[in-house]
This record gives structure tokens, C-alpha cells and sequence, in this order.
């Protein structure tokens, strides 16, 4: 790489890392100088104790597996002989021909050499003599009972090899056992049936125990599917219930003669190595504690650990006051530079005993002291303008006279409570309201009383309705209010209220009346024009029917009246 490029590159990592301020960097620097070294040490020489170690354990565990596995080959190997020992004897192969032939007193004198064999030698639990077919001829037990004999037992037993099962657990002597058979052949060379043993293993836990004299380590004797016939702990005097998982004992078996790091029986981390038997579906598993096995590079890794966080907290301690010496004036104006970047304008550093750092930091608080006095003159405009803007608004939906909302805003409302009745199905009602004799009084009395009588009106009807309701001005003398979630006889009860509050006013030409016509969505109009129509007709049915009254309308009149007055 050029110089260029690994500079560009450097230049690169340092907004990456946050090497762009005074204090990362000294820190990093120190970090980096201290540590280094000291990490590069420690860890090659925890690598050159790990590997010595970890070959010195699979030193260990080999010779211990491979060893034990020869001493069970070995004696799988004289049990085979001795049965063929006692297939060879003539009181087995005659006996056994004689039997076939239905001959009782050769049964007896079988069963009786079984037994004389059985007491001599510890390692059979039973012996027995079975015909060609698998049927037990005779035997050492007290009672004779099916053997369970190996799946290809036939076809080995014909060609002359010895046939030998998978080991279970026998109920009846609650212990592990195993099937072994050899060919009985008489003097002509005939094969007359199979001399079979049903052998211990206490042969194989003595075996194991002898290897494995620390508990701590135990020895394990499984098949290749991973499940455990015996144990250098408890033997073969436990059923065949604990397994490897399939995943670690195949594992195992790829890596035979070599260690792997796994999850034991007792489900703590071990370390542990494999050696098939000879002759048997069987592997011979050699286990130590993790902890114990590299109790060592532990300790060092442990060791490493602690140095490299003293000298951490060291170089933090001088990072920290070289900050407080150096950069802590610095950091200070630059976050109140970000403070004033984000608009908080409320900064007012202090300021450090000359050099250039104080002189920067009084230009800097000048000049946020200008900008705080800007900004509270523009706020002031601001606000100004907002109010402004809220008078045009009101404005734009008020009649200027009644002070209520006008005939374009109503229509938006009555527009918005349509919709809300299409989501909630919550009915509201119509008021239209006429001054009764404006325009005679209009005339008689002039404008300004008119309009005082229309502001009185205006004035009355926001008393009157709810929060929730609208009232506004259709145009001249009428008077419109949107009665949400009312029905006609809510809507009734309000201009009896409004009608009786009126009455209590006096005004220079008497009483003044409203005529009113009430209409309900969507009864009588399921759009803003049509129950305006509705409400509209029904309020001039008041005035033919004698005005100061209050009127409901109904569908077919109200498009009557609307077909009239257009």
C-alpha cells in the first residue's frame, strides 16, 4: 500500500472510531501504546500453554481409551475361546446329537456340564445349548427360558464364526448382559447347533476401574449410537438409560485417537477422546473436566485478564486528568456550540483565566448574547403574526354582525356531521329560525335598531345551545343551529328555551318572535342542502300557521315549499 493510500485509509477511520476530539485521541494513543505490547505477550504465551496442554491431555485420554480398548478386545477374545473350548467337548456335541434323536437321560447329562462349567467360571450368567433353530436344548438355568440371540446369529453360526449380540439390561439378574455364541460340530463335521453364553460384565467394570482410578475422570464404555453400557462409576449394575447426545458421539467417532470439547453426562463441559473396540460395536470413552484439563491456561487467561484491566483503568485515570488539564475547556465551548446549533440559546460558558481558549469563549458568548436578542424580536413578530393569522381565520367563518359562525362554515359543519353520522350512526337535528315582522320594524325603527334586534338574537343563541352546537347566520333575519346528537324533541325542547329566553327581552318596538322549523337527519335530508330545505320549509310553515311557533317538517312538504320558493 502507498503512503497516500494508507493515510487516506488512517483518515477514514477516525469519525468511525471518534478519534476526531483532543481526549479520544490521547487515550487512544495511550491505549494503544500500553496495550499492544503487553496483549501481544501474554497472548502468544497463553497459545504456547494452551497447545502444550492440549496435547499433553490427548496424550492422556489416548493412551487411557486405546488401553483400555486392547484389555477389552483381550477379553472378548478369551471368552470367544473359552466357549469354543467348551463347544469342542464331546459331552456337547454327542449330547446334543443324541437329544435330537429324543434321548432324555443326553439332556440331563448336558444340563448337568453346563452347571459344572457355570460354577467354575464367574464371568457367564447362564450357559445354554440351542439347536439349529434357535431353541434352547439345554441349559444352567434352573428353568429354561427363550434366549435372545443375536439378529445374524444363523448365517455366522453356519460359516463357522462366533456370533455375538448388543448388550442389554437383564431384569431378571439387573445387570448388563451379552449374548455370545460359537458352532457345536460333531466328529463328522456336522453342525448340530450353537453353545451360547449369556456373559456379565464385571469383567469390563474391573477393566475400567483399574484405568479410570480418579472419579473425576470417568471411563465410559458405549455403542456407536452413543448409549452407555458401562461406566467406570457405577458399573454395569445400572440400567442402560444415560446416552451421548447422537450429534457428540458421532462426533467422537470422526475425531477417534483425537480430543473434542463437549457436554458430559453430568452436563458440565469436559474434554474427551475415543477408541473403537475390536470385534464389538462398542467405543471406549476417555473424559476430564474442562475446568481440570486446562486448569492451567485458566489461570494464566485469568491472569491476563487482570493485568490488561489494571493497565486499562490506569491509562483511563491519565486520560481522565489529561482531559481535565487540556481538553475540558475545549469540550466545554464545543458543546455549547452544539446547544446553540440545536436552539437553545440560554448558553453562557464560562470563562477560563486568559490564553486563546478564554478569548474564544467571550466571542462566543457575545455572539450568543446577540442571537438570544434577535430571536426574542422575531418571537415578538411572530407572535404578532400568529394572532393576525387567527383574527383572519375567525373572520373568514364569522358573520361580523351576530358574531356567529357564517353561512360557508355551516355548511362545512353540516358537511362534517354527516360523515360522522355515516361512521357512528348518532342522528342530529336542524333549527331554522326567522325574526318575525323584521323588515316592517326594519323600516319602522331604521337599521341600527334591526341590527341590534339581529346581535340580541346572535347574542341569545350562543347562551342558549350547547358547546357542542353551531349556531350561525344563514342570511338576513334567519338563523340556523346545528343540534348534534338531538333528536326533533331535543331539538323541540331547545327552541321552547330559546323562545322563552327571547320573550324576556325588550326592545323599542315590543316583543319580538321567532317563527321556527325544525328538521332531522337523514329524515327529512340526507345532504347539507336538502335538510337546510327541510328545515327551511317547515320554519315558513310556522309563518303561514301564524308565526311565534315552532314547527317539525316533513319529507314531502319541505320539497313542495323548495319547488314554490324557487
Amino acid at each position: 500500500m502507498r503512503p497516500k493510500d494508507a493515510a487516506l485509509a488512517v483518515t477514514n477511520l477516525v469519525p468511525r472510531f471518534r478519534l476526531d476530539s483532543i481526549r479520544n485521541q490521547i487515550f487512544a494513543f495511550a491505549v494503544l501504546a500500553t496495550l499492544i505490547p503487553s496483549f501481544s505477550t501474554t497472548w502468544l504465551s497463553y497459545s504456547q500453554n494452551k497447545r502444550s496442554l492440549q496435547e499433553k491431555v490427548r496424550s492422556q485420554l489416548q493412551s487411557v481409551s486405546s488401553e483400555t480398548g486392547r484389555e477389552l478386545d483381550l477379553w472378548l477374545k478369551e471368552r470367544l475361546y473359552e466357549l469354543r473350548v467348551f463347544a469342542s467337548s464331546y459331552e456337547v456335541s454327542e449330547n446334543l446329537d443324541r437329544v435330537s434323536k429324543s434321548e432324555s437321560q443326553a439332556q440331563r447329562r448336558l444340563n448337568d456340564y453346563l452347571n459344572s462349567v457355570r460354577v467354575r467360571f464367574a464371568d457367564y450368567e447362564e450357559l445354554m445349548v440351542v439347536d439349529r433353530q434357535g431353541r434352547v436344548v439345554a441349559t444352567s438355568a434352573p428353568q429354561a427360558a427363550p434366549v435372545n440371540l443375536p439378529v445374524d446369529w444363523a448365517s455366522d453360526i453356519r460359516a463357522g464364526n462366533p456370533a455375538v449380540g448388543e448388550p442389554y439390561w437383564d431384569e431378571s439378574r439387573h445387570r448388563v448382559v451379552v449374548i455370545a455364541a460359537v458352532p457345536i460340530h460333531v466328529a463328522s463335521g456336522r453342525l448340530v447347533g450353537a453353545f451360547t453364553a449369556k456373559i456379565n460384565l464385571r469383567t469390563v467394570d474391573d477393566v475400567l476401574k483399574r484405568f479410570a482410578p480418579v472419579s473425576s475422570n470417568p471411563l465410559y464404555v458405549i455403542t456407536t449410537e452413543g448409549r452407555v453400557i458401562t461406566t467406570s462409576r457405577s458399573g454395569s449394575a445400572e440400567p442402560m438409560r444415560a446416552a451421548l447426545p447422537p450429534a457428540t458421539a458421532q462426533a467422537l467417532l470422526d475425531h477417534e485417537s483425537g480430543i473434542l470439547e463437549y457436554t458430559g453426562l453430568d452436563h458440565e463441559s469436559v474434554v474427551g477422546s475415543l477408541h473403537r473396540v475390536p470385534r464389538l460395536n462398542w467405543a471406549v470413552v476417555a473424559e476430564i473436566p474442562t475446568q481440570e484439563a486446562f486448569r492451567q491456561v485458566i489461570r494464566l487467561r485469568n491472569a491476563m485478564i487482570l493485568i490488561l484491566t489494571a493497565l486499562l483503568v490506569g491509562v483511563g485515570l491519565i486520560a481522565y486528568i489529561l482531559g481535565l488539564l487540556i481538553v475540558r475547556p475545549v469540550n466545554r465551548l464545543a458543546q455549547g456550540a452544539a446547544k446553540v446549533a440545536g436552539g437553545d440559546l440560554d448558553v453562557d460558558l464560562p470563562v477560563p483565566s486568559g490564553g486563546e481558549v478564554g478569548y474564544l469563549t467571550e466571542v462566543f458568548n457575545n455572539m450568543v448574547t446577540r442571537l438570544r436578542e434577535g430571536r426574542h424580536a422575531l418571537d415578538a413578530i411572530n407572535e404578532t403574526l400568529r394572532k393576525k393569522n387567527e383574527e383572519l381565520e375567525q373572520l373568514s367563518i364569522t358573520d361580523g354582525l351576530t358574531k356567529l359562525y357564517n353561512r360557508r362554515y355551516l355548511m362545512e359543519r353540516l358537511a362534517t356531521e354527516i360523515q360522522r353520522y355515516r361512521r357512528h350512526k348518532r342522528a342530529f337535528s336542524v333549527m331554522m329560525a326567522d325574526v318575525d315582522h323584521f323588515k316592517p320594524y326594519n323600516d319602522a325603527h331604521g337599521h341600527l335598531a334591526g341590527d341590534e334586534i339581529l346581535t340580541r338574537v346572535g347574542t341569545i343563541l350562543r347562551e342558549v345551545a350547547r358547546e357542542g352546537d353551531c349556531s350561525a347566520r344563514y342570511g338576513g333575519e334567519e338563523f340556523v343551529v346545528v343540534l348534534t346528537e338531538t333528536e326533533p324533541a331535543g331539538a323541540a325542547e331547545f327552541c321552547e328555551r330559546l323562545r322563552a329566553r327571547l320573550a324576556t327581552e325588550l326592545f323599542e318596538g315590543g316583543k319580538i318572535t321567532l317563527s321556527i322549523g325544525i328538521a332531522e337527519f337523514p329524515i327529512h335530508g340526507d345532504t347539507p342542502e336538502k335538510i337546510i330545505a327541510a328545515a327551511d320549509a317547515a320554519m315558513y310553515r310556522a309563518k303561514r300557521e301564524g308565526r311565534d311557533r315552532i314547527v317539525l317538517a316533513s319529507p314531502k312538504r319541505a320539497d313542495e315549499t323548495t319547488k314554490k320558493r324557487v
